[in-house]
């Protein structure tokens, strides 16, 4: 069968006319969603271009070099104005004709690509390669039109031939996989290229090129672009465990052998099956469907237990490799849609749903109990895409509510005054200073498209295949001269079952002769997410005897202590990152005896260590509600481990911020007049976090945030930091105290400096801004009704203080400024995921436990004081709110403003 008659099928013929969304309430989403999409390209332009990337909180580009590195994440950045090529092809499906012909002309007349700077051969691929491809598509749909880009001749594709011969350097392998780095100016070999030694690259980075390269022989009448992609595909092929029929996550390019054999559909090998799945709808050939058909069995057969989609070991593939799910995952069940196996899709996409309106946004790896596991959302576009697929296929206005759910958190939690901020972390609603170029190339796309009629829609998207990336890319490719000079490996007859063809292309009349039959799929998995709420294991005690020092009484600053340590073989190393190592070794120990004493401290050290790691609190939220952020910025903040628990408080502590004299808050404050009544600002440094909190209690403060005195210091990079207490009871100390790194701290300061009064509110996470102004007019709504009353979903709770989900304790911080440290449990770092683990690994034989040092006092003198204005009187929170009017119509303005 034709693919572009099975894509039809799929997609069109399954569409129902029933909607229970009237076709203006359509159009209100639709038109949103255009107002969004501009919102967020319109500060890409007006604050960030030629850079890559919009940077949403500090309204401003990113330029690699810089900005501080960001690690593999960079990679994507070539200084080629990624943003605006990843949206060219979004401004033509959103009917912006005038703004793409404008854009195209500044991409042929200001991008460069032959910059001396590395980047990755994936990224580039898909979001610049494709992005060029996708708007040459579109500006020759539009040049036939008649109407617009009649002076078009081909630029785009010139350019995006330029690139893919800059890329073909990275093939030059013996297996054909291409190195995961390339300069674009020198290519792979020679010292100027400063790559080209890596050994290793994940599934999806070798396995995602063929449909970007196959289209630009196609266009271009060069098959040298497919022949690599092709080549490269038949490797992995020829390299997948025989008896699972599954592939690893990495592999070696020069060997072919599996560095990583964990199997799954997410990060590291997701858009490998998307791509042999789509190489066959857009080629036409039929080996493509084979392959796809013989690992999607497997899939099936041992990584899918509906709803979920575990990682398994390739040679042992009924045995699960992790416990999570990353969130890259959520394109599959849009991927199951285009095969045709509607039932697990309608499964996991609602176990996703669930996930989603349980943390407002898809954490990016979470547990099978549905917990976080990492806290971070850059605002990743996959379940929208499943979302819209979904609902081209059922017709079922399930998926426009949820598509509406997307779009309202995307506007309470993330929109910013420049853009649309990722969140750090989904639990406190704190942001992150990033706006990825997939955003405005995906994320608008699929909703635009989930509530577009089809007379929205300027051209006919069946006739178009969405890469990984959502370009465009023409079915009638297909129809195109194929003169590839490398024959592909067949697939073997016997490789071959054809029960593996049931669910392509079916009898879309047979799959749901029951209406209710999709609800009826979608209740269980809800009730299985809503009363998933697992106790964490009780506190055991060791049972080996009690030795002379027991590590819950063990402070690292005690010198008896130290001694004790000294007898048992027990060692501290102090370690840059302000945390001491606990290394014993019996041989250094005082007798035998003091060396078992020092074998069950660190056992029991152990033990603590991971009983921390489940009473480690989250962290917390500080929102910047006055003039003119209105609950817009909000910032990470680390807890203290005493005073006010916020997450007890359902209104948390709001009020204007002061700087405390002295700014260490570690003698008596001298201007108690200021702090009285406010929150007071301090420098980390000079005595203990309890003893600054008892300061600005006894001045009168309601509250406290410490600011790091470590320049450059950021939550982006630095793990979660936690104040503890001073080695004793900390029971008098009632007010709330939080931490932020020198970075936001500095927002904060600049807020200060520029704006003389500023109000905050400190939480355990991010209000929804109608909360904050319950009553008064929402400053910054910029249409009306476009935010839905969102049911309030409370977090599962245990204990008291308990959090019920928790990033590894390895990303955690504890510090008291000179007290005993809570002890952070040494973890292997997981490999291919977008934001690594913080670990510390040593070679010392025997038990090791980490643990955080207590700080020490600095030597060096400290600034005493910032120069924020602290002379001014506070306006009342009543005059405030008196003024909206005013500050309504500033917030109009605030689009054009620096922050």
């Amino acid at each position: 069968m034709p693919p572009a008659l099975c894509l039809l099928m799929l997609l069109a013929a399954l569409c129902r006319p029933a909607e229970a969304m009237s076709r203006q309430e359509k159009q209100k989403l639709r038109n949103q969603v255009v107002e969004m999409f501009d919102h967020a390209y319109q500060n890409y332009m007006d604050h960030a271009y030629p850079a890559d990337e919009l940077m949403p909180l500090t309204c401003r580009g990113r330029v690699r070099g810089l900005e501080p590195s960001r690690g593999d994440v960079d990679d994507a950045l070539g200084k080629f104005s990624l943003t605006l090529i990843d949206t060219l092809d979004t401004l033509v499906l959103l009917n912006k004709t005038t703004e793409f012909e404008a854009a195209v002309r500044r991409v042929l007349s200001d991008v460069r690509l032959d910059n001396d700077i590395v980047v990755s051969v994936f990224e580039t691929n898909i979001r610049v390669l494709g992005g060029l491809l996708g708007g040459h598509s579109m500006a020759v749909m539009l040049k036939d039109g008649g109407r617009h880009m009649q002076w078009y001749q081909d630029e785009l594709l010139h350019m995006a031939k330029d690139l893919g011969l800059r890329l073909l350097p990275a093939f030059n392998t013996s297996s054909g996989l291409p190195y995961p780095r390339i300069n674009l100016k020198h290519g792979v070999r020679g010292p100027e290229t400063r790559t080209g030694t890596e050994t290793d690259t994940c599934t999806a980075c070798a396995g995602t090129m063929i449909l970007e390269f196959a289209a630009l022989s196609r266009f271009t009448g060069d098959p040298v672009f497919e022949d690599h992609a092709r080549r490269a595909l038949d490797f992995l092929w020829e390299k997948r465990q025989r008896n699972s029929n599954l592939v690893g996550t990495t592999i070696n390019i020069h060997s072919g052998e599996w560095v990583r054999r964990d199997s799954g559909v997410g990060a590291g090998i997701d858009s490998y099956y998307e791509y042999l799945l789509k190489a066959y709808i857009l080629l036409g050939d039929d080996l493509f469907l084979q392959r796809f058909n013989i690992h999607y069995a497997s899939i099936m057969k041992y990584i899918s237990q509906p709803p979920l989609l575990l990682d398994v070991h390739i040679h042992k593939p009924l045995l699960p490799a992790r416990t999570w799910m990353d969130s890259l995952l959520a394109f599959f069940p849009g991927l199951q849609v285009l095969k045709g196996d509607i039932r697990p899709a309608i499964e996991t996409h609602e176990m996703l749903y669930q996930v989603t309106k349980k943390h407002n946004f898809l954490p990016e790896a979470f547990t099978t109990d549905f917990r976080v596991h990492w806290a971070q959302h850059p605002l990743r576009p996959e379940f929208a895409e499943s979302t819209y697929f979904l609902y081209k296929a059922t017709g079922d206005p399930y998926y426009l509510e949820a598509g509406r759910t997307i779009l309202d958190n995307l506007n309470r939690f993330a929109r910013v005054p420049c853009g649309f901020a990722a969140m750090k972390d989904v639990r406190t609603g704190s942001h992150e200073d990033r706006m990825d170029s997939f955003f405005l190339a995906e994320m608008f796309k699929y909703l635009f498209l989930l509530f577009a009629e089809a007379e929205d829609i300027p051209f006919d998207v069946e006739d178009y295949v969405f890469t990984t990336e959502a370009h465009l890319l023409p079915l009638s490719l297909s129809m195109a001269p194929n003169s590839s000079s490398i024959p592909s490996n067949r697939t073997s007859d016997e490789e071959m079952d054809d029960s593996n063809f049931d669910w392509t292309c079916p009898n879309t009349r047979l799959l749901f002769p029951d209406p209710a039959f999709p609800r009826s799929l979608r209740e269980p998995i809800r009730s299985a997410v809503d009363k998933s709420c697992p106790r964490p294991a009780p506190y055991r005690e060791p049972g080996m005897g009690r030795p002379p020092l027991r590590a819950q009484d063990f402070m690292a600053n005690n010198p008896e202590h130290l001694e004790l340590l000294r007898r048992m073989g027990v060692s501290l190393i102090h370690l840059k990152d302000g945390r001491v190592q606990l290394v014993q070794h019996a041989t250094q120990a005082v007798s035998a005896v003091a060396a078992e004493d020092g074998v069950r401290f660190m056992q029991e050290m152990m033990e603590l260590s991971s009983q921390q790691q489940k009473e480690q609190l989250p962290p917390r939220a500080i929102q910047i509600v006055s003039h003119p952020f209105f609950g817009r910025v909000v910032l990470t903040a680390g807890p203290a481990q005493f005073g006010t628990d916020l997450s007890k408080s359902a209104t948390g502590v709001r009020g204007f911020v002061t700087v405390a004299e002295p700014y260490s808050g570690c003698t008596e404050i001298t201007n108690g007049e200021y702090v009285r009544g406010h929150i007071a600002l301090l420098q980390r440094g000079q005595c203990m976090f309890a003893e600054k909190a008892r300061n600005i209690q006894k001045a009168g403060a309601i509250g406290g945030i410490v600011i790091d005195d470590n320049e450059g210091s950021s939550s982006d990079t630095a793990p979660l930091f936690q104040m503890a207490g001073d080695g004793r009871s900390t029971d008098d100390v009632t007010l709330p105290l939080l931490f932020l790194f020198h970075k936001e701290g500095n927002i904060l300061l600049e807020a200060l400096k520029e704006y003389r009064e500023v109000e905050v509110l400190l939480s355990d996470k991010a209000r929804d801004r109608a909360a904050i102004f319950k009553g008064k007019p929402l400053p910054g709504t910029l249409i009306e009704g476009s935010v839905a009353a969102q049911e309030e979903e409370e977090d599962c709770q245990t204990e008291a203080t308990t959090p019920t989900s928790f990033e590894p304790v390895s990303q955690t911080q504890t510090s008291t400024d000179e007290s005993a440290p809570a002890i952070v449990a040494p973890s292997q770092e997981e490999a291919g995921t977008a934001e690594k683990l913080r670990t510390e690994e040593d070679g010392a034989a025997g038990p090791q436990a980490e643990t955080a040092q207590a700080e020490e006092e600095r030597d060096s003198e400290k600034t005493d004081e910032p120069r924020g204005d602290t002379d001014s009187s506070s306006q009342s929170v009543d005059e405030l709110l008196a003024d909206w009017r005013e500050d309504l119509e500033a917030f109009k303005q605030m689009e054009k403003d620096e922050l």
